[in-house]
């Protein structure tokens, strides 16, 4: 499968619109990020987070919610794909998740990725009041989820009895335009669950880690899509990447103070948490993750609000050397 590549909007989350006062400019600035990729054919899709609250500390910040930015975008642009990284099935019933799913992907004219997982942020989950079920609870919650979704895309009139959730002959028209329903990507590396619902369901799986990490995910992957008899090679393996450009000569401290200055972070810290040098150097480090298995590169530049520069930077002297 050849190589495709996406990238984050500024949506708030990652205290990546916390420059700008008003909340008009603030959704803008997400925006123009969005149509500038819709105008670069490198770029396959444009992502947003499902979260309420900021990371990597809380703050009262703007955080816009993914469906709703997910459809105005859909409607801003014209070429790209649109996705969530990823839909929590806790924040949502699954039956209108999907419903909200299938109008998107007709609004968008069929260019939705309908990105699921099972969810992680306790602090959202508390403050929101869903409770923050066991890890056993939500993942069984996360099973029952992706199988009332599908059904409410491919059945017209589904039923399903689980212990978590019911439906009952619900109606979903129209299901969406893709066929057989919209491109469903599944977020997580949990083996005995999530990797399974991917070979049983996905259209794409997102992994995080190292390469090892990766590599291993995806063979695992594999024993399932034996188990089920599906086809591996059908499954889109997407991996995220936190990028921060340098330029030659650059002084690393100098040159990311204003990235580490909004996350309070030093820069041992920045390069834990992404891929910082010039050019060449994310290509090495991205083209590991390609040998290990990965067709997907979804891309994130901290301070693209501000400056779409590493858009075009790696648009022109990353992807092409992958």
């Amino acid at each position: 499968m050849a190589l495709q590549f996406g990238t984050f909007v500024p949506q708030g989350w990652r205290l990546d619109l916390m420059e700008l006062n008003d909340p008009i400019e603030k959704y803008e600035a997400m925006t123009r990020v969005a149509t500038a990729v819709d105008a670069m054919p490198v770029y396959d899709s444009i992502w947003v987070y499902d979260h309420f609250h900021t990371v990597p500390r809380i703050e009262q910040e703007t955080v816009f919610e993914a469906w709703t930015i997910t459809a105005a975008l859909a409607r801003d642009t014209k070429r790209v794909k649109l996705g969530q990284m990823v839909t929590c099935i806790g924040y949502r019933n699954p039956a209108l998740a999907a419903k909200i799913a299938s109008t998107v992907d007709v609004l968008s004219h069929g260019r939705l990725y309908c990105g699921i997982g099972a969810g992680w942020y306790e602090h959202e989950w508390r403050a929101y009041g869903y409770g923050f079920p066991e890890t056993r609870d939500r993942m069984r919650a996360f099973r029952e989820a992706t199988q009332i979704m599908v059904k409410l895309w491919t059945e017209e009139t589904p039923t399903f009895e689980g212990e978590y959730f019911q439906i009952h002959g619900a109606i979903n028209e129209p299901r969406g335009v893709q066929k057989p329903h919209p491109s469903l990507w599944i977020g997580g590396g949990g083996e005995q669950v999530t990797l399974k619902l991917v070979a049983q369901y996905g259209n794409a799986a997102n992994v995080l880690g190292d390469p090892a990490t990766i590599r291993h995910k995806w063979d695992v992957l594999r024993q399932h899509c034996d188990t089920v008899g599906r086809d591996y090679a059908t499954i889109i393996k997407s991996t995220n990447a936190n990028i921060v450009f340098l330029k030659p000569g650059d002084d690393l401290t100098r040159a990311t103070e204003a990235v580490r200055a909004t996350y309070r972070w030093s820069v041992e810290d920045l390069q834990r948490n992404a891929i910082v040098g010039e050019p060449a150097y994310v290509v090495e480090r991205l083209a590991a993750l390609r040998d290990a298995g990965a067709d997907y590169f979804i891309t994130y530049f901290p301070r693209i609000a501000y400056d779409h520069t590493p858009l075009h930077i790696f648009a022109e002297e990353v992807a092409p050397l992958l």
